[in-house]
């Protein structure tokens, strides 16, 4: 067994399962859906795992979008689009199918 941490991540597995879904999007709307599904997650912990999913070609980094407005860090943000990568293999989590299918339903 190699030294270090394991490539593998269920919460990596499940943004995989949500931007699946989702197609492309922002960061930020990926960690909404992400924490409406599993409450008990941070912000950074879905940045760090998107940010290593580039790294492990998971996800490609599809643009940067700069948008204006009154942030509290100044008055732009940019919004890092994402997508599923050549490395992604999804292995259908109910929990993300069940969210999807209420929201479609809702819809």
């Amino acid at each position: 067994m190699p030294r270090g941490r394991p490539l593998g991540s269920d919460v990596r597995q499940r943004i995989i399962e949500i931007v699946k879904h989702l197609g492309k999007d922002y960061g930020y709307n990926i960690f909404k859906v992400y924490s409406k599904i599993f409450p008990e997650v941070s912000m950074r912990l879905v940045y760090y795992h998107l940010n290593k999913g580039v790294e492990l070609g998971v996800f490609n980094s599809e643009r940067i979008q700069s948008v204006q407005g009154n942030y509290s860090w100044g008055d732009t943000a940019q919004k890092v689009f994402y997508s599923l990568g050549e490395n992604a293999f999804s292995s259908g989590d109910a929990h993300v199918e069940e969210f999807f299918r209420k929201l479609k339903e809702s819809e």
